[in-house]
């Protein structure tokens, strides 16, 4: 893929959240009922963890902004039964099965951007490429790839650049964990 063409590829965070408007719609959820069902997602763990329920508000805000961390969309997209790459935009790069991984109430989905990282950088040494220079392939910052290696979050949309930048699907990064 040469870098014109990965620029016309988007993650559309307002697309998802249409998506989960739509059926937050059809299922005859308030903010907060949505919220209670992302949370019973992952009810065992989140309950070993004393975490809490999102919240609502927050949810709201990420509707109307449509944009949000890779870490944030994943109780989305599970709530869907929808894989990341139904919302991209623009020239995709077909990467084959798409699904995400199952993940029972005792478990939650996690994006590893370690791996991708490592992926990332190993595809980068394969082209011989600086981070200088794969940073203008993917129409980022250098840093923004390189802090990929120790982030526990980054932005949905350079993820998905980032899969589609290395012809692989998003599910190959995101596992199910107790954490």
């Amino acid at each position: 893929m040469d870098a014109s063409t990965l620029s016309t590829v988007s993650f559309d965070g307002e697309m998802l959240m249409r998506a989960v408007e739509e059926q937050r719609s059809v299922r005859g959820l308030r903010w907060r009922g949505l919220a209670v069902e992302l949370w019973d997602q992952s009810a065992v763990l989140n309950a070993q963890l004393g975490d809490d329920a999102l919240c609502p508000g927050a949810l709201q805000r990420t509707a109307v902004r449509g944009t949000m961390s890779c870490q944030y969309a994943l109780p989305l997209l599970r709530w869907l039964r929808r894989p990341p790459e139904d919302f991209l935009v623009g020239e995709v790069v077909d990467v084959g099965d798409t699904r995400l991984p199952e993940a029972g109430p005792d478990k939650r989905l996690r994006w590893d951007l370690a791996e991708l990282h490592a992926d990332l950088n190993g595809r980068r040494e394969e082209r011989a490429l600086t981070w200088a220079a794969m940073g203008a392939e993917l129409v980022c910052s250098p840093n923004r790839l390189t802090n990929l290696k120790s982030a526990q979050l980054a932005d949905m949309g350079l993820v998905m650049q980032v899969t589609q930048w290395l012809a692989a699907p998003a599910s190959r990064y995101v596992h199910p964990t107790d954490w």
